[in-house]
């Protein structure tokens, strides 16, 4: 598990922003968010989930449990005491309901980035049956906007994203705490817009059913790609910032 804060002289009058990226990805994901956060004056804390390093000997064996636990470490570290803002990106959504089911008083607010909590009892893929490689851009195409995505970005994309472990794909994430409805949070809507997603969350669907139970709800939208950590970096770290100094 690799985190690391911005480097800054003083401590920042804002909340510790701990940022967890999805798929494939790794804390090198946010460099451009955490560049503008700490322009801002906030502190911020990527983080490398367990399965995600590709130097880690055993990580085609970690699971979600490791990765919320690596989560719930960042926070503890990152809050100093006070509750963190907790930032998860796409598949990062499943750990980070395990950490606001196990210790929602370590989060100050929950911002899922064109995410957003899953359905207890679900897993991203329960017949998986090797470790997922990152898909051939048009086949990803289709399942995620790559709006606004240079070549540049797409080339380390491709070049630093990690086959994202089966262990943590399989794994069904439990849910029990009602308490993690009551945590407020802020979804920033890329792909999807605010508008639609609360249709399909009112609707049922199985992919946004749980926001409907959330009692303390924020919408915010940032049309963009699936990748809004690279297509606007700083459009994203000034809602983050937002949040992050909020009362």
């Amino acid at each position: 598990m690799t985190s690391n804060p911005a480097s800054s002289p003083h401590r920042p009058a804002s909340r510790d922003v701990v940022l967890v990226p999805g798929h494939w990805l790794g804390a090198w994901a946010w460099d451009e968010v955490v560049a503008a956060l700490t322009d801002l004056g906030t502190r911020a804390w990527p983080i490398t989930l367990p399965g995600l390093d590709p130097d880690d000997d055993l990580r085609a064996s970690r699971t979600l449990d490791d990765q919320a636990a690596a989560i719930e470490e960042c926070l503890v570290r990152a809050g100093e005491g006070r509750a963190a803002v907790l930032v998860a990106h796409s598949g990062a959504n499943a750990p980070a309901c395990l950490v606001l089911d196990r210790h929602p008083e370590l989060i100050h607010r929950m911002v899922w980035v064109d995410s957003g909590p899953v359905t207890s009892g679900s897993a991203a893929d329960p017949a998986a049956d090797g470790d997922r490689p990152l898909p051939p851009f048009d086949v990803l195409g289709q399942q995620a906007g790559l709006e606004g995505l240079s070549e540049e970005t797409l080339a380390r994309f491709r070049a630093d994203a990690v086959d994202h472990p089966a262990t943590t794909l399989r794994q069904a994430v439990h849910l029990t705490n009602d308490a993690r409805r009551r945590t407020p949070t802020t979804m920033v809507c890329c792909s999807i817009r605010s508008e639609r997603m609360m249709e399909l969350a009112r609707a049922g669907h199985p992919m946004f059913a749980e926001v409907a139970h959330l009692e303390n709800l924020d919408l915010v939208d940032l049309p963009t790609g699936h990748w809004p950590l690279w297509s606007r970096p700083a459009d994203l770290a000034r809602i983050l910032h937002d949040v992050a100094t909020a009362d």
